[in-house]
């Protein structure tokens, strides 16, 4: 009884309607607090920073087994309610794929399901709500009726800082129309080799995209309501092509990994997500120096730090020893998936055996606690955002206008704007197909492949709603529409990503076959690359008069290219990679002061334009 009177009172300040408690009077009190106006209201400026004081008097009273279990987080389908419930769990996930039902699931489906699992920890002994994350990396993009953004990739060509807030704001309106509060994006990446698979999850190779991007793409999420994430601590974009490898840091270009965090720590980014890579040979999760004494003793960072998917399991020893190691180096909370009831027990017997101390405990738990209330999480634990037509619309006419000034126009001998007067012919894997329009991260972790979407505008929908599209033989423009399969992670990694190798579609060869072809018979051939980075082409450039890269850009990618290709939209975007001709450069980047850009295909900022 005591606990739950406790909570009660620390729940009635800290929401946003006007107290009886004497002690804290809030200075701009919401009149309506189940509105979206008030629910965006950090209650830390309301109550004129007491969420440090309300997140130690609730830490106060809690058990040892309750401030273990909100460092816990586990995965949606591998925990019950009532086991949400029994351990007083602080957060659930959604990995990439993982669904309530299956992938149709619409935004109402989630909601049902962040309810169930809310109305459990706010049951729990500790009445504690938890935090609900997803990796909506490019919109809530496991969510079936959701409009699918450009990927981040894009978000660097077109390097626009009132842009980026925008996507952020959209991608949280999204989010809260299911219920959740919590998201693992932005990545920070300051990708040095486009053989990663990730590439596309970073705004480029140069750190001057992320002084421009980060600070907007934070406050986007937090003055909307959700809880961002900067991932991954630390120079995971510095690993020369290998997904969850080493990079090797100097101080020269530990400078160039550390640039983001300076601008999301000043945005007051409230959790940081720590890398899957190690740093001169030492793992990140067991790296006290760059957890502990740099990220949060020397650089300030108050939010908490979460752990990678099953990530302290890649540290040395026993499952006890790396629970040991990676919280006694600054994680705060644990992203176990499968294991998260192990883990808390092992986090349990550390303590109980002097391994971790209480205090370390008192931390993390704390850090997790204030971050809770600044979000307003604690006052409003189920609050629901309603997706309306006006509000797809506002996404839809956004995915639109980013998809439009992402693409960058590579090539072009007098073959566009093309006229809608011209007989024109489509082929290509990617000339119907959103999936391949929009990579990993989309539906699925890997992406879809099987074009199963209720939105958007696929290339030959586009190109459609202008003209009638002819056959080869009667055409005189032919448009390829290439791609790469999709991915995420280390599946994407290649030692020679190029439009037939590595990731590249299987129907690539026929459709640059087709190309040829249609060289030969004097036709004017344009190329339209879909990829989540530049890739070798080789020869094949040569097929065409006109070449596009589209990078990722979503669920309407087709509207976007229909409107560039015909002149009604101008190309404005600037490559955030530089685009190799060989081999040679693997690894240069433009921030280096031996950066040569003749060496290159195109480089860094490279882009044309009808005037060029």
């Amino acid at each position: 009884m005591k606990k739950l009177l406790i909570l009660v009172v620390v729940l009635f300040v800290s929401s946003c309607v006007q107290p009886t408690t004497p002690e804290i009077i809030p200075t701009n009190p919401c009149e309506d607090p189940n509105s979206y106006a008030c629910f965006i209201e950090p209650s830390c400026d309301i109550y004129e920073g007491t969420c440090d004081e309300l997140a130690q008097k609730m830490l106060d009273t809690l058990t040892l087994e309750e401030k273990v279990g909100q460092m816990i987080q586990a995965e949606r389908g591998y925990i019950s309610s009532d086991e949400v419930k029994e351990y007083n769990i602080g957060s659930i996930l959604s990995g990439g794929g993982s669904h309530p039902n299956d992938l149709y699931d619409d935004h109402q489906a989630w909601y049902d399901m962040v309810t169930d699992f809310q109305e459990a920890a706010l049951s729990s002994s500790s009445g504690i709500p938890l935090l609900y994350g997803v990796d909506a990396v490019h919109g809530h993009n496991n969510v079936y009726d959701m409009t699918i953004f450009p990927h981040q990739i894009n978000m660097g060509v077109i390097d626009d800082p009132d842009l980026t807030y925008a996507l952020s704001k959209a991608t949280s309106e999204q989010l809260l129309t299911t219920g959740i509060r919590w998201n693992f994006a932005p990545s920070l990446s300051v990708n040095q080799h486009i053989g990663w698979g990730r590439s596309y999850e970073s705004y480029g190779e140069h750190p001057e995209l992320f002084e421009s991007l980060t600070m907007p793409a934070i406050l986007g999420y937090l003055e909307h309501g959700i809880i961002p994430t900067a991932k991954h601590f630390l120079a995971d974009g510095g690993t020369m092509g290998i997904d969850q490898g080493n990079a090797i840091i100097d101080e020269i270009n530990l400078d160039v990994h550390l640039t983001p965090y300076l601008e999301a720590i000043q945005a007051k980014v409230p959790t940081i997500m720590a890398s899957y890579s190690s740093i001169n040979g030492i793992k990140m999760h067991g790296h006290t120096y760059y957890l502990q004494e740099l990220l949060k003793d020397d650089l300030g960072f108050e939010g908490f730090i979460i752990s990678d998917w099953n990530a302290i399991h890649q540290l040395e020893g026993s499952f006890y020893q790396q629970i040991v190691t990676s919280v006694n180096a600054g994680i705060d909370m644990l992203m176990e998936p499968y294991d998260w009831k192990s883990a808390y027990q092992e986090l349990l017997f550390a303590i109980g055996n002097g391994d971790i101390s209480l205090e370390r405990i008192n931390d993390a738990v704390f850090r997790i606690l204030r971050v809770k209330f600044q979000s307003n999480l604690m006052s409003q634990p189920t609050f629901k955002l309603d997706y309306t037509n006006d509000m797809k619309l506002d996404h839809t006419l956004l995915a639109r206008e980013l998809a439009i000034k992402s693409a960058v126009l590579l090539k072009n001998n007098d073959a566009l704007p093309l006229s809608t007067t011209q007989n024109i012919y489509l082929s290509g894997p990617a000339s119907d197909h959103i999936g391949l329009m929009s990579g990993g991260w989309t539906t699925n972790w890997q992406g879809n492949p099987d074009n199963i979407f209720n939105v958007g505008t696929s290339l030959k929908e586009g190109l459609e709603q202008e003209i009638t599209l002819s056959s080869y033989e009667a055409s005189d423009v032919v448009i390829v529409a290439l791609a790469e399969m999709p991915y995420a992670e280390g599946i994407g990694d290649q030692g020679y990503p190029s439009l037939v190798t590595g990731n590249a579609h299987p129907d690539n060869i026929h459709a640059l076959n087709q190309a040829m072809q249609a060289k030969n018979e004097g036709k004017r051939v344009i190329g339209i690359l879909f990829s989540g980075r530049p890739l070798f082409l080789d020869q094949y450039l040569d097929y065409f008069d006109g070449f596009i890269s589209a990078f990722l850009p979503g669920s309407e990618g087709g509207y976007a290219l229909t409107q560039l290709i015909f002149g009604y939209q101008h190309f404005s975007g600037r490559l955030s990679y530089s685009w190799p001709k060989d081999a040679s450069t693997w690894g240069v980047t433009s921030w280096q002061e031996t950066y040569d850009p003749t060496r290159f295909l195109f480089p860094y900022q490279f882009g044309l334009n009808y005037s060029s």
